[in-house]
């Protein structure tokens, strides 16, 4: 709860955001966040792994209804995985921006096959990829490729969305843009080329 209402805090304030400010917002008293969390940098790091964290954005793509086409699948995955980039983006930038500038990696965990460990970042991605193989799955007999490889081209063109350097009226590929890329390709006639 004092994470979620830290949030929006420190994506206005940033590092500059105080206990006090953030108490108002979780509508608890400044003390109970020091119950909750040794100092305001334990906070700001609890902050940094939820915006960092991929939880929210699993339950979001495991509500994707499997029942609707895949466009509209690939859709929602796409808005989904869009948001939580943004959140994350939001949050770490506005830290960084305000002086903090420190990263506290958690340690590699050990994995179940037996594999080296992964570091987290390479283990959320795996997550989120995995999550996309899922969407993907029902319509494995209509597709060219597998669901892991249109999973993987998905997350890379998704990814890859960044604006135009070339300025206004040149924004990034709007997520039913990218989705119909990846499922039908750039060619009005794809037999034209």
């Amino acid at each position: 709860m004092i994470v979620a209402a830290a949030l929006p805090l420190i994506g206005e304030h940033g590092a500059a955001v105080t206990t006090s400010q953030i108490a108002r917002a979780a509508g608890i008293g400044e003390a109970t966040i020091f119950r909750a969390f040794k100092d305001k940098d334990e906070l700001l790091d609890a902050c940094v792994a939820e915006a960092v964290g991929v939880d929210h954005v699993l339950r979001e793509l495991a509500s994707v209804p499997l029942v609707e086409p895949l466009a509209t699948r690939l859709t929602e995955a796409a808005e989904a995985l869009c948001a939580h980039m943004e959140r994350m983006g939001t949050v770490v930038r506005s830290l960084y921006a305000t002086g903090r500038h420190r990263e506290r990696g958690l340690p590699p965990q050990p994995r179940a096959d037996g594999a080296p460990p992964e570091d987290p970042r390479t283990r959320s991605f795996r997550a989120l990829q995995d999550a996309v193989v899922e969407l993907i799955e029902p319509d494995r007999e209509v597709l060219r490729l597998g669901p892991e490889r249109v999973a993987a081209a998905f997350l890379g063109l998704l990814f890859s969305r960044l604006p135009s350097p070339a300025g206004p009226g040149h924004s990034p590929l709007t997520t039913e843009e990218l989705v119909s890329v990846l499922l039908r390709g750039t060619l009005t006639d794809p037999g034209s080329a």
